[in-house]
């Protein structure tokens, strides 16, 4: 083999160097693509469990023109209930439909779903921060609720539960948000609970009961739940649940009392549902409230059994 060759093969393999080194970095280049999208989706998935309490709202809400009103609301649905076989879906439609409802009754509303536990202390934190001495407070809460000790908790969706003591840790007791609803200084207390559902838990329980512990309104307070003590509603068919269907109808068809509206809710789920369901009322009302559309001239006045019509 000559120099010249020799040259000429060297100029050869000279010359593949380049393309080589260019496939190279494409190949290169190609992996680290695939590496970081493949990194981007486990940290998405990773994440997805932990996000911030999200909503099923199809719109977004309008914000209230009275931003000074003494109607407070907070509206809380929880549905996504990893121990849940068949989780309750209708709740997060009942807390949009409920929160719009109250908004177009000059409540100034708070509305979280699927919340976790410091979700909701958090959102009742802002709640009771809102309340004035001649505040009207409204509270809506739909998901589980389990009994324990005779007490009831809600129980928020990051609940870790195994036994009936994990109960009282991970869920929130519905009677100390009563009681500290109350020592804020809020005049009026209302409240939806529908969570009578059959506990999510019970198998993992050695002794358990089903449904709430009864719940007994305080002073100047006003409570519906879906379900006598110690009995469960199961979910029906439907984009809502019958409570909320009903409360929702007797709310638009005309202004009434409060504890009118409640009544005839009861009334029409047990109608509906053919006494499957039968939802219960607790009052010690001494004020009457007005739900539903506001009239034209919305007047104030006080002393007993007055109304606290304020909405105008």
């Amino acid at each position: 083999m000559s120099w010249g060759d020799g040259a000429a093969d060297g100029s050869k393999q000279n010359g593949m160097r380049p393309q080589m080194t260019g496939w190279r970095m494409i190949l290169a280049t190609m992996a680290v693509v695939v590496f970081v999208s493949t990194s981007l989706g486990a940290l998405q998935r990773f994440e997805k469990p932990h996000s911030h309490a999200s909503s099923t709202c199809s719109a977004p809400e309008v914000k209230q023109p009275h931003a000074d009103t003494n109607r407070v609301a907070l509206v809380i649905g929880n549905f996504n209930y990893p121990d849940a076989d068949t989780p309750p879906a209708q709740t997060g439609n009942d807390a949009c439909a409920l929160a719009s409802a109250l908004r177009k009754d000059n409540f100034d509303v708070d509305l979280v779903q699927n919340a976790t536990r410091n979700d909701m202390q958090r959102a009742i934190e802002r709640l009771e921060a809102k309340v004035r001495h001649d505040s009207i407070i409204m509270i809506y809460f739909g998901g589980y609720g389990v009994q324990s000790g005779g007490q009831n908790y809600l129980i928020p969706v990051d609940a870790k539960i195994w036994d009936e003591q994990d109960v009282r840790h991970a869920g929130v007791g519905a009677g100390w948000l009563f009681a500290g609803l109350k020592s804020s200084g809020a005049h009026v207390r209302l409240a939806v609970i529908d969570a009578s559902r059959r506990n999510p838990y019970e198998r993992r329980f050695r002794s358990y009961s089903h449904g709430l512990a009864p719940i007994q309104a305080d002073e100047n307070a006003l409570i519906l739940t879906s379900e006598p003590p110690g009995a469960v509603a199961d979910d029906s068919d439907g984009s809502h649940s019958p409570l909320i269907t009903a409360l929702l109808h007797e709310m638009g068809s005309s202004t009434r009392s409060v504890e009118e509206i409640f009544e005839r809710t009861r009334l029409v789920v047990a109608h509906t549902t053919q006494n499957q369901q039968h939802p219960t009322v607790s009052s010690s009302l001494t004020d009457d409230v007005k739900l539903g559309p506001a009239p034209a001239n919305a007047t104030v006045s006080s002393g007993q059994n007055t109304s606290l019509d304020r909405r105008g």
